[in-house]
């Protein structure tokens, strides 16, 4: 088999069965760990798959930037932000994380709804600003451009002086084996710092996040509240059922 076509092979079943294991692989093809590796690592590099130990898991559409990422998936992030708004109660505190599902949990908030939100995202910020009830506390700091939000010891800074009700968090990997994840390392300890901050976290889940990972981790699946997700079957799903999150669904 040439190696076109075994790393062909490796993507169909990476799509498959969600994750390559390199031992198993290897056997299966007949070739040395490190030949099926070496195929991994160059999958990686051209960000076909995101590798991990032991072998690979399907790469993140999230990762993209801020402007591309308004267009994935946008019917599956506007589901999973009416159902996460349905979380939030009058006069909670809440900090909303930066993304494109959190803006649309910003523009989903009922006009009579009074709650104070806390924010990095001047984005989710400027949403808001017509909202008749919405108080807004701007976390301030060094805009990372890639995901228009502040970052930075400024704002980490900020953060720790602020508590909340809950917390409803975007990330760019939700896996049942690796956890939470995003494409930042300062961005996935930014999160941190607000989950620290509140009493409850949510995880806003689009169907292009199950089953992907990204290289920085964010929390382990077990520190959080629960997912809110309108995925309602497939392997994915059906693995984070087994790793114990309450799943929120949007149905």
């Amino acid at each position: 088999m040439f190696v076109a076509e075994r790393r062909e092979l490796l993507l169909q079943r990476l799509q498959a069965d969600g994750k390559l294991v390199a031992r198993d692989l290897a056997v299966e093809l007949g070739l040395s760990e490190d030949s099926v590796r070496r195929d991994l690592r160059d999958l990686a590099a051209a960000g076909l798959c995101q590798r991990v130990y032991g072998g690979a898991v399907p790469v993140s559409r999230a990762l993209a930037d801020y402007s591309a990422r308004r267009a994935v998936e946008p019917d599956s992030k506007r589901r999973v932000a009416a159902r996460a708004t349905r979380l939030i109660r009058a006069g909670d505190r809440v900090i909303l994380d930066g993304g494109t599902t959190t803006l649309a949990v910003a523009r989903t908030l009922p006009r009579d709804l009074a709650v104070t939100v806390i924010t990095h995202s001047p984005t989710i910020a400027a949403a808001l600003v017509d909202h008749p009830l919405v108080e807004i506390l701007l976390l301030g700091g060094r805009v990372y451009k890639h995901s228009a939000v502040a970052c930075g010891a400024a704002t980490v800074e900020a953060a720790q002086t602020i508590t909340a009700d809950l917390f409803l968090l975007g990330v760019t990997g939700v896996h049942a084996d690796h956890g939470l994840t995003t494409g930042d390392a300062e961005e996935a300890a930014m999160k941190r710092v607000l989950a620290s901050r509140a009493a409850d976290t949510y995880v806003l889940a689009s169907v292009e996040k199950l089953g992907a990972v990204s290289p920085y981790k964010v929390l382990d699946l077990g520190a959080v509240t629960g997912i809110v997700t309108d995925a309602f079957e497939g392997e994915p799903v059906d693995q984070l059922r087994r790793a114990g999150p309450e799943l929120i669904l949007t149905g």
